[in-house]
């Protein structure tokens, strides 16, 4: 199963200057919580900004630059191994965390979408695509915990595709 994770304000802003926006660390926690033991396939950009792989999953960079390499991680040049592993592994959950492109590519295929919908509006120069709410279903929507660290309203919400 191929899933997005991410995170988005409410005009669908998902990042700034190659970071998020915001500091949420409810959601980072939920990020690490769902993706532990995973493989999660990322763009060359968001695997820069992060700096390195991430423990403990199999961290997968998908990239156009056929020279890019990144210590710990596979990296590929399309989404065709992505893709054939799935097919082959259909109880496995995939998660492409970003970039913009990524998603935007992925958002076609996914079976499920985890989104932590921020109830803000930040600048930003990166978007989550346009998606239409009649091939979504909305199966959980949990409000986030606000306080000083989390300092704003916030909500899991987990989206499984109509069939």
């Amino acid at each position: 199963m191929i899933s997005l994770l991410v995170a988005m304000d409410r005009n669908y802003v998902i990042g700034k200057d190659n970071d998020l926006p915001w500091h949420l660390p409810n959601d980072l926690k939920f990020f690490k919580e769902t993706t532990l033991h995973h493989t999660i396939v990322m763009g060359r950009k968001t695997y820069e900004s992060i700096g390195r792989p991430l423990p403990k999953r199999n961290n997968v960079v998908l990239t156009t630059n056929q020279n890019f390499q990144a210590e710990g991680c596979k990296v590929i040049h399309s989404w065709d191994p992505v893709l054939e592993w799935n097919e082959k592994n259909p109880d496995e959950e995939i998660f492409v965390i970003g970039g913009a492109q990524l998603i935007k590519d992925a958002i076609h295929f996914a079976n499920k979408m985890y989104l932590t919908e921020i109830d803000e509006a930040f600048d930003g120069d990166t978007y989550f695509p346009p998606f239409s709410m009649k091939d979504w279903e909305l199966v959980r929507k949990e409000k986030g915990i606000k306080d000083e660290k989390n300092p704003y309203d916030y909500y899991f919400c987990t989206y499984l595709r109509k069939m």
